[in-house]
């Protein structure tokens, strides 16, 4: 069981999540400035994880739902919450969690794309992982298979535009010369 987002739950920090979130987050990292060992005791937390919902949730049609006939239920692609303050945390210092959990679908998508921030998920150090589950460990274990040649792109694109966030230029002012 997922022992931090049960908690945050219990402590009613987190708004209207779905009743089977905690249970079936198979995986929840830490990722940002906590994970890089550059946060101080002011820094957030960013929680980044996927989960695998009810089978209804998945395959709609069980439900009844088919795309295109009738009134939608709104599916589930993402969990969101920013900004969750627990006074509580670090023995009454206090923490703030921002927490993005994704249907392993959405996930497994973005993951596909080489999108970086979802690579950077599966490539956390072990000392990251907060909970994992024997299905996120196999997931894990072979994490490299999403990585392709299209990889190099979205990294350098992204490593490009960090560095100039860093330096306080846009992209847009770096490429410009003087």
């Amino acid at each position: 069981k997922n022992m931090l987002l049960q908690e945050l739950e219990k402590k009613g920090l987190l708004r209207s999540p779905p009743s089977w979130l905690a249970d079936n987050t198979q995986c929840l990292v830490m990722m940002g400035s906590v994970a890089y060992g550059v946060s101080n005791d002011t820094s957030d937390m960013d929680l980044y994880g996927w989960t695998i919902p009810k089978k209804e949730v998945i395959f709609p049609h069980i439900d009844g739902d088919i795309f295109g006939f009738g009134k939608q239920k709104k599916r589930f692609d993402q969990f969101q919450q920013h900004h969750i303050i627990d006074e509580s945390a670090m023995g009454g210092k206090g923490r703030e969690y921002d927490v993005s959990i994704y249907n392993i679908v959405k996930y497994f998508s973005l993951c596909m794309e080489n999108n970086p921030n979802f690579l950077d998920a599966l490539f956390v150090p072990q000392s990251c992982v907060l909970h994992i589950t024997s299905i996120g460990n196999m997931v894990r274990d072979q994490r490299h298979l999403f990585l392709h040649k299209g990889c190099f792109h979205k990294l350098k694109g992204y490593a490009y535009s960090q560095l100039h966030k860093a330096s306080g230029k846009s992209p847009e002012e770096g490429s410009k010369r003087d």
